[in-house]
Formats: C-alpha cells, structure tokens, sequence
C-alpha cells in the first residue's frame, strides 16, 4: 500500500501541517482524537486506506457519533475535523475528491455563555477557602479573565507585584495583565504553601510536577459540584469575568487586551449579555 493513502499516515501528515500552521497544541490533540476515532469507525467497518474511503462512510460515522450520546454540537465538531482532514488530504494531493464536502452538519442550538451570579462566585470562593491552591486558580480566571491553559502555563516569574506576564504562546502574543487585591491574596497565600519543587511553574502536584490542564479541569468541576454549581463549564469563571468587567463601565478594547482576544469584536458579543450598572469607572471591578 501507498504509505500516503494509509489511514493513520495520513493523519501524521495532517497533524504535521497543523503545527507548521501555528495551531495550539490543544487543537492538535482534539483533530488527532477525532480522526483517530473515524479510523477506529472505518476499520470496523474493514476500511484500512484512504483510497478506500466513500462518502456514505463518513455519512454513517455521523450517524455513529449521534447514536453513541453524543451532542449535535460535540458531532458538528467532530465533523469539522473531519472535513478539515479531507480538504487538506485533496489539496496535497493524496485523494483526488473531497469526499466529506457534502455532508453536512447537524443543527447545532448554541445557548448564551454562563455567566455565574455573585451568589454562585461567592459560594464557589467560600468551598474553596481550605485549599489555597484552587481558590488562586479560581481567582485567576475569575478576577483577570486567563485560560485554564495559561493558567497551567504560568511561571513563578511571571508573576509581578502589580501585573501578571502571560508569555507568548503558540498563535497567541504576550501580554500583561493587571493583579487587583484578591488575585495577589489569593497567590501569595498559596506560595507560602506551595509544595517543595525546583519546577518553574506556579501551580504544581504534589509529587512538584506541572498541574496539567486536565488536572485543573478536574479540579475545578470537583470543586463545582461541591459548590452545588449546576450546568457549569471552567470557561464560564473567565466569561464571568468579561461580562461583570463591561458591566462596570471598563472599555471594550481594555478586556480585550486584559483578556488576549484577538479581535475586538470577539469581546463586543459578550455586550448581549450585559445589564449595565451606569458606572463610568474604568478600573477593573473586583468580584
């Protein structure tokens, strides 16, 4: 067989260009996860080459997905991989026709961010009062609006007396980001008991080790559930967070540049979900 019409080589060879695109490395995992799962599909059904590959295949894989729980969203998502992976497949060359271009999608009905309530952020803080470790991670994506993966990404070093330094990564630029009393709390109680470690990051196991992005998911839906937070996603702390900023009268092209949006307009959808508090005052509100 052609190495190049193997399933999992023609996997490689996307990934491959994946990274030289810049993508994160969290989206290279996801692409890789649900191709491996479509090859998993078709070698059940004694596909094992690209060439081999028919449209109805990847008409039954969606049919698959949505028998096996899954949401019409986490299948529309799936899909998009998929499709991704045959247009790239068709413009190196590999196969001569997209053979997922008409497939379509599953109608997917996306609800409004969740935005928690004082009373929920409150209840959440008070949970976690004991472990000084999760209530920063809570603060940080709360009080200054990071993601979970720089969260993970954080340094000792990079945090200042008066601002944190979120450094360059992948297709995302440095940026400063501005610490207001709870935040630098919140960091400092932790360090004083940080376990004993010569690693650089901030957030460490007990065993000293990096706390990997799925640690603190884990972590933080543990601590959610004890809060007795329902229908509740770790994204929402920092969505929380730009919705009470707006609301308080801080610009728009200041959380955008707080939160490391690229576009302005990514941070104006949030303004939908605004109730406007009359406040003119552009420093950031502490929650």
């Amino acid at each position: 067989m052609n190495p190049d019409l193997s399933l999992e080589g023609g996997i490689e060879k996307f990934v491959s260009h994946l990274k030289t695109l810049g993508r994160s490395s969290n989206t290279v995992v996801a692409y890789r996860g649900d191709l491996n799962q479509l090859v998993a599909f078709l070698k059940g059904q004694a596909i094992d080459a690209l060439d081999k590959i028919e449209t109805n295949h990847i008409e039954e894989f969606k049919k698959y997905l949505a028998k096996n729980s899954y949401t019409p969203k986490s299948v529309s998502r799936k899909l998009n991989s998929v499709k991704s992976f045959f247009r790239f497949l068709v413009e190196e060359g590999v196969l001569e026709k997209d053979l997922s271009r008409n497939v379509k999608h599953p109608k997917v009905k996306n609800g409004p961010p969740r935005i928690l309530k004082p009373i929920e952020y409150r209840a959440l803080r008070d949970i976690c009062r004991h472990d000084k470790r999760t209530l920063a991670v809570v603060e940080l994506m709360l009080q200054i609006g990071l993601r979970i993966s720089e969260v993970a990404n954080l340094t000792v070093e990079d945090v200042k007396e008066e601002a944190l330094v979120i450094q360059a990564y992948e297709s995302h630029l440095q940026r400063g980001v501005p610490l207001n009393r709870a935040v630098k709390g919140a960091v400092s109680e932790y360090l004083t008991e940080r376990y004993p470690t010569k690693s650089k990051y901030l957030f460490v196991t007990k065993n000293g080790n990096q706390l990997l992005v799925r640690n603190i998911r884990s972590i933080l839906n543990r601590y959610f559930d004890k809060a007795g937070l329902s229908n509740i996603k770790v994204n929402d702390l920092r969505n929380t967070f730009i919705v009470e900023q707006l609301a308080a009268g801080v610009p728009l092209d200041v959380i955008s540049k707080i939160v490391g949006h690229k576009r302005l307009s990514t941070t104006e959808r949030y303004l939908a979900l605004v109730e406007k508090t009359g406040s003119e005052d552009v420093h950031l509100k502490e929650l």
